[in-house]
């Protein structure tokens, strides 16, 4: 079986995915980017969904 799971960076979509993974499910990771943080007014230092954060949790997230 597959799982599709979607991917923010942080801890709780890298603790589902391993979940999942160890559950024997074939994982995929994905992650959107909808909008620019600085559209919606939103300063850099308080989100957690970068560029950087999303390479980090495709690095994370490789798994064997």
């Amino acid at each position: 079986m597959r799982a599709l799971i979607a991917m923010s960076g942080g801890v709780d979509s890298s603790v589902a995915a391993y979940l999942m993974k160890k559950m024997g499910y074939d994982c995929i990771g994905c992650t959107m980017k909808l909008y620019d943080n600085g559209d919606a007014g939103v300063p850099r230092e308080h989100t957690c969904c970068s560029l950087e954060d999303v390479e980090d949790a495709r690095l994370r997230n490789a798994f064997p």
